[in-house]
């Protein structure tokens, strides 16, 4: 397979980006309101997210001709952008609170790779680490069933990605934060990019992806987390029961215990139930945005993560960077795809100031509040 590198000779140092996210493969999101009969036929359990092949993805794609549902508050009911946890989270970083970021993986020379360049770079995301490679780039059918849940089916067997003997120091000097996605298929480049991470003095974050990974990966994600090397944790209420599936408690509140044993800062999101973090001996609990209409719940983890981890680099308190992330976490929901448009940004400013919270002077939306 052919290599070409995208260079930066200013890429570490001063003009480094403050967080960086490792998404090893860029993803193209194919998202879509469906009827629920098309998730009753596809692999997987459905709100979670199952690996599928090309044949499969291209199946899932012809099918929602017939399965999509009507929109009457979008242009359209389907929706095609950059995708993956970690891009949503750096792009809503970008976006919506004007913290300077980059992505450290690779894409293919194909459409859906310029696809994914040409929306991520619109939002200023730094892509000097950002490898372009001869093949394909990753793509995921996002699948909305009509109450706001999604179901996502990814593929990326045939798809370019960076490797570990890849990554170098330069690519992480000058940073603070490395934001990662917890993949057992990616487990290699996740390890060196820790340790190279570790040794330029960056802190780690880690979201634990889905249950479903959790499940089926439980043994290596544990060995992650008890090395020490992760600093922030998030999972879903649906991720920390599978953490500690088969023990006698095996609830959100003990998997934050267990997580807060290992990491500076373990969050739990509950969904409408809000979120519950846990900060050395602190335990704080913040409820979720109940004015947040939920039209397609693809990036609320994502988003919400993002919020959490701009109040962290702000210097706010652990119940300020929780209430930031549930504001975020709600912008995103309110519309189709893990993409916040600027009028949610917009509803997310009001919220952060009804709550008291500064807006983010530097971001270029927020100047009518």
């Amino acid at each position: 397979m052919g290599v070409e590198l995208e260079t930066n000779k200013e890429q570490s140092g001063p003009t480094a980006p403050l967080i960086l996210g490792l998404q090893p493969a860029a993803l193209l999101d194919h998202v879509a309101r469906v009827d629920a009969s098309l998730l009753s036929q596809i692999p997987g359990e459905s709100g979670g997210s199952f690996p599928v092949d090309i044949e499969e993805l291209r199946h899932i794609l012809n099918e929602l001709n017939t399965h999509t549902l009507s929109s009457t508050d979008d242009k359209s009911a389907t929706k095609t952008i950059a995708g993956g946890s970690v891009a949503n989270t750096i792009r809503g970083l970008a976006a919506g609170f004007g913290v300077s970021c980059g992505i450290i993986g690779a894409f293919g020379d194909d459409e859906q790779g310029n696809l994914f360049v040409d929306n991520m770079s619109s939002y200023g995301v730094n892509l000097s680490r950002l490898r372009k490679k001869s093949g394909h780039t990753a793509q995921c059918v996002c699948l909305v069933d009509a109450l706001g849940n999604r179901t996502m089916r990814p593929c990326l067997s045939s798809a370019v990605k960076v490797q570990a003997d890849e990554l170098t120091s330069d690519d992480f000097k000058g940073s603070k934060w490395l934001v990662m996605r917890y993949s057992a298929y990616n487990l290699e480049v996740i390890h060196e990019a820790v340790r190279i991470a570790k040794k330029e003095g960056l802190s780690v974050s880690l979201d634990l992806a889905s249950f479903e990974m959790v499940r089926k990966f439980r043994i290596p994600l544990l060995q992650l987390l008890k090395s020490g090397n992760i600093d922030l944790c998030f999972a879903n209420e649906d991720e920390a029961t599978e953490l500690l599936r088969g023990e006698e408690i095996a609830d959100p509140e003990a998997a934050l215990e267990f997580l807060g044993k290992h990491c500076q800062w373990a969050v739990v999101t509950l969904g409408p139930n809000g979120c519950i973090v846990k900060h050395k001996n602190e335990i704080v609990r913040v409820p979720a945005i109940g004015e947040a209409k939920a039209v397609d719940a693809t990036g609320a983890g994502d988003l919400f993560a993002g919020g959490f981890l701009y109040g962290l680099v702000k210097g706010l308190s652990v119940e300020e960077c929780c209430k930031v992330g549930a504001c975020s976490g709600g912008a995103v929901i309110r519309s189709l795809g893990g993409e916040v448009s600027p009028e949610n940004w917009q509803w997310m400013y009001k919220h952060m100031k009804t709550k008291g919270l500064s807006i983010p002077s530097s971001s270029v939306m927020s100047s009518e509040y």
